[in-house]
C-alpha cells in the first residue's frame, strides 16, 4: 500500500513562513510521498519560491511539483523551479520522475495544463490567432503529460500518478461558477490520461470545487486545493494491481 500525500494552492509568501511545516514534518508517520499541485505562491517572486522551499526541503518523504498560475504571475517561473529544484523538490512539466518506494516503483507525470472547458462545452484551433494559441498550449500541456506516463509505463512502473494544476473533469470543479470552467481545465488533460493510463490524477486550481472525480476512462481524480480539502494535506492509499489484475484503486 503506497501513502500519497497531497495538497495545492498555499500560496506561501513571507508572511506565512513556517506555516505549514510542522504539519509536513508528520508526513514520515503516515505518507510515502508529497505531491504540490501549483500554485505554491502568491504572485511567482523568487523571494515567495524561497518560502516554500524552506517548507518543504529535508522532509521525510520525497517531494513532487508542479506549478500553478499563481507561480508564472511575475514571469518567473523559471527562477522559482530552481528554488524549488535546489530544495530537492522534483519540480514537472511535461515530464515524469520514478521513485522506489519499499520495492514498488512510482511514477509522477506532471503539467501545469491549461484551460479551455470539457467536451460539448469547449474552446477550439480555430478563428483568431489569440484562440489558436489558446488551445493549442493546452494541447502541448497534455501531449506532454500523456508522453511522460508512457515513459513511465515503459519504465516499469508498478504506479502511475498524473500531476496537474489546472482540473482535468468537470466533476471536481462542481461549487464553481459554470461561466468560469474554461479557464479552471480542460478535457484534453482527461483524455491523455485515459490513453497513456494512470492509477491517480491530481489536481488544484478550483477553491470553491469538490474533491472527487472521475474521467471517462476511470481514472479517479482528486481536487487538493487547500480550501478544498481544508488541511495541510490529504493522504491517499493506492495499491498495485494484483495477480487478478485488477486496477489500483484510492483510498
Amino acid at each position: 500500500m503506497i501513502r500519497i500525500a497531497a495538497v495545492g494552492d498555499i500560496h506561501l509568501g513571507p508572511g506565512s513562513a513556517g506555516l505549514l511545516r510542522p504539519a509536513f514534518e508528520t508526513l514520515g508517520d503516515c505518507a510515502d510521498v508529497l505531491l504540490l499541485a501549483g500554485d505554491l505562491t502568491r504572485h511567482g517572486t523568487v523571494e515567495e519560491a524561497r518560502v516554500v522551499a524552506d517548507e518543504v526541503g529535508a522532509l521525510p518523504v520525497p517531494v513532487v511539483a508542479v506549478l500553478g498560475n499563481h507561480d508564472y504571475q511575475s514571469d518567473q517561473e523559471k527562477a522559482v523551479a530552481r528554488e524549488l529544484t535546489a530544495a530537492g523538490v522534483h519540480v514537472l512539466e511535461g515530464d515524469g520522475v520514478l521513485l522506489d518506494i519499499g520495492g514498488t516503483k512510482v511514477g509522477v507525470a506532471g503539467t501545469k495544463g491549461f484551460g479551455g472547458g470539457f467536451a460539448g462545452r469547449s474552446a477550439s484551433e480555430f478563428g483568431e490567432p489569440e484562440m489558436k494559441a489558446f488551445i493549442r498550449y493546452t494541447r502541448t500541456c497534455a501531449e506532454g503529460l500523456g508522453r511522460a506516463l508512457r515513459e513511465l509505463r515503459d519504465q516499469g512502473s508498478d504506479l502511475r500518478i498524473a500531476l496537474t494544476h489546472f482540473s482535468p473533469v468537470p466533476d471536481t470543479l462542481a461549487g464553481e461558477p459554470p461561466e468560469i470552467y474554461p479557464f479552471l481545465g480542460s478535457y484534453l488533460l482527461a483524455e491523455a490520461m485515459d490513453e497513456a493510463g494512470a492509477d491517480l490524477a491530481v489536481h488544484g486550481h478550483a477553491h470553491m470545487g469538490t474533491e472527487h472525480g472521475t474521467t471517462a476512462g476511470g481514472v479517479r481524480v482528486r481536487n487538493v486545493a487547500m480550501p478544498v480539502i481544508d488541511r495541510a494535506f490529504a493522504v491517499y492509499h493506492l495499491s498495485p494491481a494484483g495477480g487478478d489484475g485488477k486496477a489500483a484503486r484510492p483510498t
